[in-house]
């Protein structure tokens, strides 16, 4: 009896994976470009559903999943240094370690601030911006005027971006920073949009409408601006005020730096992974080299993190920026499930669903892949979104009791995203409810 009720669940486990199977490699709007998947059930150590998972795709923001754990892995999930320091006589020379979150508009650190405020001594900016180039290999020049591209900085000050923010039923819209209403130019309108603000492309100088329409509801957008050494010095001395002021001498960075510790690095790995968010992914890994060799590079932390945390992994990853947002990453879903398996050996599963958006819950996968009405939620998984390229890899769960990982990367597809999403939704929880 017992050995025929286990032949009919070995039976009923083949023919579901088999309709899994099915499902994306018979889906008419699968067939429309390159896809690669893998399903694994960890608690077999057996792969469920495996295709194209050797071949390199263009996995978007799921490069995240890897500036993720090489952050958790060398940072911790502590507080992360904020500010390197000397303190010669009279002087206080300190310079940044690529920390996104002085003065950021969502997380609001004012630590650095604070202990620059407390001080009795000359302050000056030891100039390290030209170990940081401002974008990443293979962005785009014309990313400029758009919030997923603020410039990557050694001291970022307020996000590198403006917020322009209305809520609803105000009359005028906020400007953070507000020294940046100065800089403000008002246009006419133009097309459809009820709404616009754009920064000139070589100047920290804003053109903006905003018509009766817009007035009626509340808008949110971020502009990144110029950044520099002297700037980021301006910025400080506005909200210190008192003088900062920037000098070159590389000797000091081969001193032992007493180090401030300022922003919670919990806070930082989920709103980068919640919301995607770039600027954060790539300020990280500047963290993670500034913790490792007290200078900022970003290829140094990827290149430590390929050779002393992902040698184990199936295929080299082609890695080159934090976010995800250069077209020059590659890799392998089979990679990334590796991947996914480290992160639940190291990483208590209440912290990743923390860090990760969860399915018709919240951040980029809010609206995408609900549980059934009452129930929590089955997805916990990293999105990717570039031009040609979507993603999503994580956790599902399911109502069976298992969390089973998967990898789903999708390149050169010249159908909408939605499309897409809306057919990976009825594999996942068919997967969900019936495995």
């Amino acid at each position: 009896m017992k050995k025929t009720l286990l032949a009919v669940l070995i039976a009923f486990s083949s023919c579901t994976v088999q309709k899994i199977n099915k499902s994306l490699t018979r889906s008419d709007v699968f067939d429309k470009g390159h896809l690669g998947f893998m399903l694994v059930d960890p608690e077999k150590d057996k792969t469920l559903v495996d295709i194209n998972s050797d071949k390199y795709f263009i996995p978007a923001s799921n490069t995240k999943l890897f500036t993720f754990y090489t952050s958790y892995t060398v940072l911790g999930d502590s507080l992360v240094n904020g500010l390197n320091y000397l303190e010669r006589g009279d002087s206080l020379i300190f310079w940044g370690t690529g920390d996104p979150s002085l003065l950021h508009p969502d997380l609001k650190n004012t630590v650095a601030v604070d202990f620059l405020k407390a001080q009795d001594k000359k302050l000056f900016l030891l100039d390290n911006f030209d170990q940081v180039d401002a974008f990443g290999p293979g962005w785009s020049w014309d990313w400029y005027n758009a919030y997923y591209a603020a410039e990557r900085s050694a001291l970022p000050v307020y996000g590198d971006i403006v917020r322009f923010a209305k809520s609803e039923g105000d009359s005028t819209f906020n400007i953070y920073p507000p020294r940046f209403e100065s800089s403000m130019n008002l246009t006419e309108p133009k097309g459809n949009s009820s709404s616009s603000f754009r920064r000139k492309h070589l100047e920290n100088k804003f053109d903006y409408y905003v018509t009766s329409e817009a007035a009626l509801t509340k808008f949110e957008t971020d502009i990144p601006f110029i950044t520099s050494a002297e700037f980021a010095a301006q910025l400080l001395s506005e909200e210190l005020k008192k003088e900062v002021t920037v000098i070159q001498n590389p000797a000091y960075f081969t001193q032992d730096p007493n180090k401030l510790l300022t922003s919670s690095a919990d806070s930082i790995y989920s709103q980068m992974m919640k919301i995607s968010d770039n600027f954060l992914a790539e300020q990280l890994l500047l963290l993670v080299s500034d913790q490792l060799e007290n200078k900022l590079s970003t290829a140094d932390a990827i290149a430590y993190a390929k050779e002393n945390l992902f040698t184990d992994l199936p295929d080299e990853p082609i890695w080159v920026d934090g976010s995800g947002l250069s077209s020059k990453n590659m890799f392998t879903p089979r990679s990334i499930i590796a991947l996914l398996a480290k992160i639940r050996e190291e990483v208590p599963l209440d912290k990743i669903k923390a860090y990760f958006p969860a399915g018709g819950e919240s951040g980029t996968i809010r609206n995408w892949y609900p549980a059934d009405e009452g129930q929590p939620p089955y997805i916990y998984a990293k999105t990717g979104s570039l031009s040609m390229s979507n993603a999503l890899s994580g956790y599902l769960l399911t109502k069976s009791g298992k969390i089973l990982h998967f990898s789903c990367l999708m390149n050169n597809y010249a159908i909408s995203a939605s499309e897409l999403k809306t057919e990976l939704t009825k594999v996942l929880y068919y997967i969900h409810n019936n495995y």
